[in-house]
Protein backbone atom coordinates (compact mmCIF):
# COMPACT_ATOMS: atom_id res chain seq x y z
CA UNK A 1 0.00 0.00 0.00
CA UNK A 2 1.42 3.38 -0.96
CA UNK A 3 1.34 6.27 1.48
CA UNK A 4 -0.50 9.37 0.30
CA UNK A 5 0.47 12.71 1.82
CA UNK A 6 -1.06 16.21 1.63
CA UNK A 7 0.75 18.05 -1.17
CA UNK A 8 0.24 21.36 -2.95
CA UNK A 9 -0.12 20.98 -6.71
CA UNK A 10 -1.07 24.04 -8.74
CA UNK A 11 -2.23 25.83 -5.59
CA UNK A 12 -4.56 23.00 -4.50
CA UNK A 13 -3.94 20.64 -1.60
CA UNK A 14 -4.20 17.07 -2.91
CA UNK A 15 -3.09 13.59 -1.84
CA UNK A 16 0.05 12.41 -3.67
CA UNK A 17 2.08 9.23 -3.15
CA UNK A 18 5.01 9.94 -0.79
CA UNK A 19 7.87 8.72 -2.99
CA UNK A 20 6.48 10.64 -5.97
CA UNK A 21 6.34 13.81 -3.84
CA UNK A 22 10.02 13.45 -3.03
CA UNK A 23 11.07 12.52 -6.58
CA UNK A 24 9.36 15.65 -7.92
CA UNK A 25 10.32 17.90 -4.97
CA UNK A 26 6.70 18.91 -4.43
CA UNK A 27 5.76 21.18 -1.53
CA UNK A 28 4.02 19.06 1.12
CA UNK A 29 2.93 18.94 4.75
CA UNK A 30 5.18 17.58 7.48
CA UNK A 31 5.53 17.43 11.25
CA UNK A 32 8.66 17.54 13.43
CA UNK A 33 8.99 16.96 17.17
CA UNK A 34 11.77 17.87 19.60
CA UNK A 35 11.61 16.23 23.03
CA UNK A 36 13.74 18.21 25.48
CA UNK A 37 15.13 17.40 28.91
CA UNK A 38 16.62 20.66 30.13
CA UNK A 39 19.34 21.56 27.63
CA UNK A 40 19.36 18.08 26.08
CA UNK A 41 17.35 17.00 23.05
CA UNK A 42 16.37 13.44 22.21
CA UNK A 43 17.90 12.57 18.83
CA UNK A 44 17.27 9.53 16.68
CA UNK A 45 19.54 7.91 14.14
CA UNK A 46 17.46 6.82 11.17
CA UNK A 47 17.35 3.10 10.37
CA UNK A 48 19.51 1.90 7.50
CA UNK A 49 16.40 0.66 5.66
CA UNK A 50 14.91 4.18 5.29
CA UNK A 51 14.51 5.19 1.64
CA UNK A 52 16.33 8.47 2.19
CA UNK A 53 18.93 9.70 4.67
CA UNK A 54 19.50 6.25 6.22
CA UNK A 55 21.85 6.18 9.20
CA UNK A 56 21.78 9.95 9.70
CA UNK A 57 20.95 11.68 12.98
CA UNK A 58 17.69 13.64 13.13
CA UNK A 59 15.48 15.36 15.68
CA UNK A 60 13.27 13.25 17.95
CA UNK A 61 10.80 12.45 15.20
CA UNK A 62 9.62 13.79 11.87
CA UNK A 63 7.01 12.57 9.42
CA UNK A 64 4.17 13.41 7.08
CA UNK A 65 0.56 13.58 8.24
CA UNK A 66 -2.00 11.30 6.66
CA UNK A 67 -4.69 12.95 4.56
CA UNK A 68 -7.08 14.72 6.97
CA UNK A 69 -4.87 14.06 10.03
CA UNK A 70 -4.28 17.01 12.35
CA UNK A 71 -0.60 17.87 12.88
CA UNK A 72 -0.65 17.34 16.67
CA UNK A 73 -2.30 13.93 16.26
CA UNK A 74 0.30 13.03 13.63
CA UNK A 75 3.09 14.04 16.01
CA UNK A 76 1.66 11.86 18.81
CA UNK A 77 1.16 8.92 16.42
CA UNK A 78 4.73 8.99 15.12
CA UNK A 79 6.31 9.43 18.56
CA UNK A 80 4.59 6.17 19.48
CA UNK A 81 5.29 4.35 16.18
CA UNK A 82 8.96 5.34 15.96
CA UNK A 83 10.02 5.51 19.62
CA UNK A 84 7.27 4.00 21.78
CA UNK A 85 6.71 7.38 23.44
CA UNK A 86 3.19 8.21 24.60
CA UNK A 87 1.48 10.70 26.88
CA UNK A 88 3.66 13.76 26.30
CA UNK A 89 2.24 17.27 26.45
CA UNK A 90 3.18 18.63 23.03
CA UNK A 91 3.48 22.37 22.54
CA UNK A 92 3.06 23.90 19.10
CA UNK A 93 6.02 26.12 18.21
CA UNK A 94 5.64 27.34 14.66
CA UNK A 95 5.33 26.44 11.01
CA UNK A 96 8.49 26.63 8.90
CA UNK A 97 9.25 25.81 5.30
CA UNK A 98 12.42 24.43 3.78
CA UNK A 99 13.66 22.72 0.65
CA UNK A 100 16.60 20.31 0.75
CA UNK A 101 18.26 17.66 -1.38
CA UNK A 102 18.16 14.43 0.66
CA UNK A 103 20.18 12.34 -1.81
CA UNK A 104 19.26 9.69 -4.34
CA UNK A 105 17.52 12.21 -6.58
CA UNK A 106 15.00 13.05 -3.81
CA UNK A 107 13.99 16.49 -2.56
CA UNK A 108 12.19 17.43 0.65
CA UNK A 109 10.13 20.59 0.18
CA UNK A 110 8.26 20.68 3.45
CA UNK A 111 5.86 22.96 5.25
CA UNK A 112 6.51 21.74 8.78
CA UNK A 113 4.43 22.11 11.93
CA UNK A 114 6.94 21.94 14.78
CA UNK A 115 6.13 20.64 18.26
CA UNK A 116 8.21 20.38 21.40
CA UNK A 117 7.78 18.52 24.67
CA UNK A 118 9.67 19.07 27.90
CA UNK A 119 10.39 16.20 30.26
CA UNK A 120 11.88 16.42 33.76
CA UNK A 121 14.21 13.46 33.24
CA UNK A 122 15.10 11.23 30.28
CA UNK A 123 12.08 9.08 29.45
CA UNK A 124 12.05 5.42 28.41
CA UNK A 125 12.33 4.97 24.66
CA UNK A 126 11.61 1.78 22.68
CA UNK A 127 12.88 2.42 19.15
CA UNK A 128 11.12 0.64 16.29
CA UNK A 129 14.10 -0.96 14.45
CA UNK A 130 12.40 -0.40 11.08
CA UNK A 131 12.50 3.34 11.77
CA UNK A 132 15.27 4.05 14.28
CA UNK A 133 18.65 2.40 14.82
CA UNK A 134 19.85 4.45 17.78
CA UNK A 135 18.76 7.25 20.14
CA UNK A 136 20.73 9.70 22.23
CA UNK A 137 20.05 12.56 24.63
CA UNK A 138 22.42 15.27 23.42
CA UNK A 139 23.18 18.70 24.89
CA UNK A 140 22.35 21.45 22.41
CA UNK A 141 25.86 22.96 22.55
CA UNK A 142 27.34 19.52 21.86
CA UNK A 143 24.91 18.96 18.98
CA UNK A 144 25.86 22.26 17.35
CA UNK A 145 29.56 21.40 17.73
CA UNK A 146 29.04 17.92 16.23
CA UNK A 147 27.16 19.36 13.27
CA UNK A 148 29.90 21.94 12.69
CA UNK A 149 32.54 19.20 12.89
CA UNK A 150 30.81 16.71 10.55
CA UNK A 151 27.52 17.90 9.02
CA UNK A 152 27.26 14.80 6.81
CA UNK A 153 26.24 12.73 9.86
CA UNK A 154 23.01 14.75 10.28
CA UNK A 155 19.87 15.10 8.20
CA UNK A 156 19.57 18.26 6.11
CA UNK A 157 16.40 19.28 7.96
CA UNK A 158 18.01 19.05 11.41
CA UNK A 159 20.85 21.26 10.19
CA UNK A 160 18.34 23.72 8.70
CA UNK A 161 16.24 23.79 11.87
CA UNK A 162 19.26 24.61 14.04
CA UNK A 163 20.79 27.12 11.60
CA UNK A 164 17.67 28.98 10.47
CA UNK A 165 14.83 28.31 12.93
CA UNK A 166 16.45 27.85 16.34
CA UNK A 167 14.71 30.87 17.89
CA UNK A 168 11.28 29.68 16.70
CA UNK A 169 11.76 26.14 17.98
CA UNK A 170 13.62 26.66 21.25
CA UNK A 171 12.14 29.98 22.43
Amino acid sequence: MSVMIPTWVGGDLVAVEKLEVHRRGLRHKAVSVFVMCGERVLLQRRALGKYHTPGLWANTCCTHPHWGEEPAECARRRLDEELGITGLDLGYRDRVEYRADVGGGLIEHEVVDIFTADVASPIPVTPNPDEVMEVEWCAMDDLRARIADDPSRFTPWLRIYLEEHRAQIFA
